[in-house]
Formats: C-alpha cells, structure tokens, sequence
C-alpha cells in the first residue's frame, strides 16, 4: 500500500475526493442528452449510443477492482491522475470518431476506464481510511451526495453547452473541465500512514476468494446489479422516453434529471447517516421497494410535466444512497485493508446491471417501438433486490487464528 509521508487531513480528503467525484458523475449522468443529436448527425439508429454508453458501464465495471488494487497498493491520487486522462480521451473519442464499432469499442474502454478510476470505487478506499470508525458510514454518505450534486450541477450545464456550442464541441468543453479539476485535487489525497498489523496477512488472492465464497457478499452482488440496471436505464433513456410520449420540451427532462441529483443529495447524506444507527441491509430493501413502487406509480399515473418532476424527486431520494450503506457492509465485513478492491468487485455487479438495463433499453425499443417491456424488468428485479438484502449479515467476517 502507498504509504503518506503524513498523516492527511480528514477534511481535505472529504472535499478533494468529493470533487472528483461531482466531476465524474456529473459528466457521466448527462451522456444521454447526446442520444438524440448524435443519432441524427450519423444516422444511427437508438441502439448504437445506447450500446456505446452500456459498454462504457460494462468497463467502468470490468476495470473497476483492477483501478480499486490500484489505489490501495499504490494510492488513491495516483489512480485518479491517470483516470482523469483516460477519461479526457474517451471524451475527445465521442466527440470524433463516427465510425459505429469504433465508437462504441473506444469511447466503452476510455470512458470506462476514466471513470473505474475516478468514481466510487477508487475513492471509497481513501474515503473509508481516512474517516474515523464512528464517522464512516457518514463519510460514505457524503461522497455519494458528491456524486449527486454532480449530475444536479452538470445537467444543465451539459445541456446548454450542447444548445449553444453544439454537441461536438460540447465534448471538447468537458474534456478540459475533466482535466482542469481532477488532477490538482488528486494532489491533496495523502492516504493515511500504513498500520503495520501482527499475525498472518491476507494476499489479493485471499482476500477475494473469501468474499467470493462468503454468501452475504453474493446477496450484496446481486442487489447491486439491479441498482445498476435501473438508475442507468433511466438516467439514458428518460429523455427520450417522454418525448416520445408527447413531452416535446426538452427542460423537463433536463429539470427532471436534475431534481434527481438534488434529491439524491439528501437520499446519499441520509442513508449515510441512517446506515450509522439502523441495521444497512433494512434500509437497503426500503430503497429498492421504495424504488418498485415509485416506478409502478409513474407508469400508472397520467403522465404530464408534473408527474414526472414527482418521480423524479422520488426516484433521486433513493438514487444513489444504496452506495453509502454497500460500502459500509462491505467495510464491517471485510474490514478496509482491500476496500477499493472488494468495493470494486460489488460495483462490476452494478455495471452488467448498467450494461444491460442501457442496451435494453435501446434495443427493445428499435424491436417494440417502446419502452414497456424494460420498465416490466425493472419493476420485477426492484422486488427482487428487495428480497435479496433482507438476509444480508453485516457482521465482522470470522476467520480462523494461524496456530
């Protein structure tokens, strides 16, 4: 593990770290404003953006535990620096390549990669180590609300850039913000001085095979995978959706998009918060019920400007707080020694949710002219996670003494 020179400064970890993050999920939750102008200036159909950005999910996943090994060997900053270039170059890859293979193949491994190394799963380590055990939980809270004013500020920004530079050069925009943000902050995130422990010590190996095999992992496996799935499909394919329902104006999916960033804010600070007191695994069934039921209402009810500001405030409350209450099971598990590692692991369930709910989404409407059939699977898999975490033991993992 790197090891600092000196001890960092809670707080200066919170806010740096907290950047990068508004930064990388910020830019990451407005791609899909690009769908339709992008569609039209190559004549592609739906589906080629919509696998474009499910890939870029697949390798945020797939690269995720490598760039989570990657920080707690050799420390968080590091990752980030070169996360923060890749992440510029999948940009820059959107914005000219119009080949379709090309495009999706480059922008899947640029962009996934940027962000594998510059979201949750690299900073949860640094985030985890740094807080105090008391504070942790809350700690985990506040970087996914990080990530949550990111998509309520980047919304509107992506979306304007988009109107009055156009879509190309809107790229190229976010591309130096990218840049410009990341890589001083990354200068502030010393990790804390390395606590030598006696006793037989895990190897990357170990460590992974025992959270493969210990079965309340596997639970928090496949309740992520739906979280995936859903909030991708949504965040990718809710503006279009509206507009092919008559929503014509595209600030109400802006606003909407929004309201879920701003909601998410108090839904991730919250559920850190709660995650503190109250036993994770309930409130993370609470979350993907609350989930079910506020998809099954949107659909039910006549849909207008209104309707979906409601379900959007909804939905954000439980976007991304089941980040904070993952990672801290995780963490009471496993302890922190491979937390970006193993945090990583539980995020690659998350993208082939990611993947699949994205591509779903384009594909089934290319076949069935509608969304239906996808919004079906996220009712069924919400009730499904719902189940799957109740279970879910959030106890120290007990291991054996060497003799």
């Amino acid at each position: 593990m790197f090891k600092a020179d000196r001890a960092p400064d809670f707080k200066t970890v919170m806010i740096a770290s907290g950047l990068v993050l508004t930064l990388a999920m910020g830019v990451r939750h407005g791609l899909g404003f690009w769908l339709q102008p992008m569609s039209q200036a190559h004549g592609w159909t739906r589906e080629t953006f919509s696998l474009a950005i499910a890939m870029q999910n697949l390798m945020w996943g797939v690269f995720g535990p490598f760039a989570g090994m990657a920080a707690d060997r050799f420390g968080t900053a590091r990752v980030i620096i070169g996360g923060a270039f890749l992440y510029m170059g999948g940009l820059l890859w959107m914005a000219l390549v119009d080949q379709p293979t090309l495009f999706v193949l480059g922008s899947g491994v640029l962009i996934g990669a940027g962000l594998a190394c510059t979201a949750f799963g690299a900073i949860s380590g640094i985030v985890g180590r740094s807080a105090p055990a008391e504070k942790r939980s809350w700690a985990f809270g506040v970087s996914s609300a990080a990530g949550s004013f990111g998509q309520f500020v980047m919304m509107p920004v992506e979306q304007q850039l988009i109107s009055v530079a156009g879509w190309q050069y809107a790229f190229y925009w976010l591309a130096a913000l990218v840049i410009l943000v990341m890589v001083p902050m990354a200068f502030k995130l010393r990790e804390p001085p390395l606590v030598v422990a006696t006793g037989p010590q895990q190897s990357i190996w170990e460590a992974t095979k025992e959270a493969f095999s210990y079965r309340p992992f596997q639970f928090l496996i496949a309740g992520y995978f739906v979280c995936g799935f859903q909030v991708v499909f949504i965040g990718a394919h809710l503006p279009s959706y509206l507009q092919d329902k008559g929503i014509a104006n595209p600030n109400v999916a802006v606003m909407a998009l929004a309201l879920i960033g701003l909601f998410n804010i108090f839904g991730s600070y919250y559920a850190g918060k709660l995650g503190g007191i109250l036993p994770k695994r309930y409130l993370l069934g609470s979350i993907y019920f609350g989930r079910t039921i506020a998809i099954s209402l949107f659909l039910l009810a006549p849909l207008s400007s209104w309707s979906v500001y409601i379900f959007a405030a909804a939905m954000g409350l439980l976007w991304l707080s089941t980040v904070p209450l993952t990672n801290g099971i995780v963490a009471s598990i496993f302890g922190l020694k491979y937390l970006s590692m193993l945090s990583g692991f539980v995020f690659l369930s998350h993208q082939v949710g990611s993947f699949l709910g994205v591509w779903l989404g384009g594909y089934l409407f290319t076949k069935q002219g509608s969304y239906d059939t996808v919004w079906m699977i996220a009712i069924g898999l919400g009730v499904f996670a719902t189940l799957i975490n109740l279970p879910v033991k959030e106890t120290a993992i007990r291991r054996p003494l060497a003799a």
